[in-house]
């Protein structure tokens, strides 16, 4: 049972903030709405002072413990900027735990926000390995520990958001589309609408922790996470958050390959000029898988972070390509002999562009493999390229979803 007047206290923690940060905006938008037959709207968490909600959450559970000087959190990026810019705020000390392949923009980005009163610590290769060593050194140090997500003080910061969209639309959305991580976020603005609006959750495919705990009845660790989504890429949901979450029902859990997260950050860029991060992007691609559900209403989409390092765009783009099929890579067994490789590229298209071309080794004396990347404007291009090459004799094979050989040569 959860208090009857989590709306009240949700309010009360949304009144607070404004001492410290604005009220991030919702914004229509045209393209999205267009797009989708719907009247689309954007909470944009990107523009929050740490371009992300963590903010909330951090500053809701750090004022209810007023008095306290030392602070310890783990995080994969955030949540750290959050705490970070609260124990400047406040003027406490701070230690934070992130993983050790966190993106450096994430790093630097806390290290600014909390200058002085904060030590960062890359511990570990994912989220959880780090939040051990993170509840290890509170416990040494007699901190006090700030969850990222499974913490009522946190939850119900993070239900600001709910406080906000309600006063900002004028009402209640028909529908909300919420990431997913470890439901801090979800499960507070859940809280928060209660059965008044419909709801749609959203996961990384490589980290739906959500979705198993549905099906086990019960938080359960993954067995394996795909950290790329690395704001939402948590191993297992909170017990207080799945408490929340755990009669939304799985028709209103969507799972987002990674890949197809690209398109849509791209997209998002090209068209709107929005940054987002691949978790901020959750969101909106999933307006994707639901079509009919959608048309006609009112949609509020939370774009939840725009934390991104622009040294990931080119992976970025290179995913998107890929998962779009309109860039390959081929491994192809050239004969070793005069005019062959100008046999081959007689084949491509007039669109069609090589991205890369690298010869492997020689598999015998009168052969050699090759690897070859190539690019395109359509997918069916390729159905065409490959019938040229089967009409010409040409041994090759297609390794582009190949993750475990792209892993090595790609």
């Amino acid at each position: 049972m959860f208090m009857t007047n989590f709306q009240d206290m949700a309010q009360a923690a949304e009144a607070a903030m404004r001492g410290v940060f604005p009220e991030t905006p919702l914004q229509k938008n045209e393209h999205l709405s267009a797009l989708y037959d719907a009247d689309i709207w954007l909470k944009r968490e990107d523009l929050s002072p740490v371009r992300s909600y963590k903010l909330r959450g951090a500053f809701n559970a750090m004022r209810k413990v007023a008095g306290e000087t030392h602070f310890v959190c783990a995080s994969a990026g955030n949540h750290a900027q959050g705490v970070a810019y609260m124990c400047r705020h406040m003027n406490v000390q701070g230690t934070i735990f992130m993983p050790v392949t966190t993106p450096q923009q994430k790093i630097q980005k806390t290290k600014m926000f909390g200058g002085n009163n904060i030590e960062v610590r890359l511990v570990g290769d994912y989220f959880d390995d780090c939040l051990r060593a993170a509840q290890s050194h509170c416990a040494e140090a007699g901190a006090h520990f700030l969850s990222p997500f499974d913490d009522e003080d946190v939850i119900e910061g993070q239900a600001s958001v709910a406080v906000e969209i309600e006063r900002q639309l004028g009402g209640i959305p028909d529908h909300i589309v919420l990431p997913v991580g470890g439901g801090g976020l979800s499960s507070g603005v859940i809280s928060y609408f209660e059965t008044r609006c419909q709801f749609s959750l959203v996961e990384p495919l490589g980290g739906a922790c959500l979705w198993a705990a549905l099906i086990a009845g019960k938080p359960i660790n993954l067995d394996t996470v795909d950290t790329f989504a690395d704001g939402a890429a948590v191993g297992r949901i909170g017990e207080k958050t799945f408490e929340r979450l755990k009669g939304v029902g799985l028709a209103n859990v969507l799972r987002i390959p990674e890949d197809r997260l690209c398109l849509t950050m791209l997209d998002m860029l090209n068209v709107e000029g929005v940054v987002l991060e691949p978790a901020g992007a959750l969101a909106m691609d999933a307006l994707k898988d639901m079509g009919q559900a959608i048309r006609g209403r009112k949609v509020v989409c939370i774009s939840s972070g725009g934390n991104f390092d622009f040294e990931r765009l080119p992976e970025v783009k290179e995913r998107a390509q890929r998962f779009g099929g309109i860039k390959k890579y081929l491994i192809l067994r050239m004969p070793q002999r005069p005019g062959a490789l100008r046999e081959f590229l007689s084949h491509l298209g007039p669109e069609d562009d090589i991205s890369r071309f690298e010869y492997l080794k020689k598999s015998a004396r009168n052969f050699g493999s090759i690897l070859i990347g190539i690019e395109t404007k359509t997918p069916e291009q390729f159905d065409d390229f490959f019938k040229r090459l089967d009409a010409a004799g040409f041994t090759y094979t297609d390794i582009t979803n190949d993750d475990l050989l792209s892993q090595f040569v790609i």
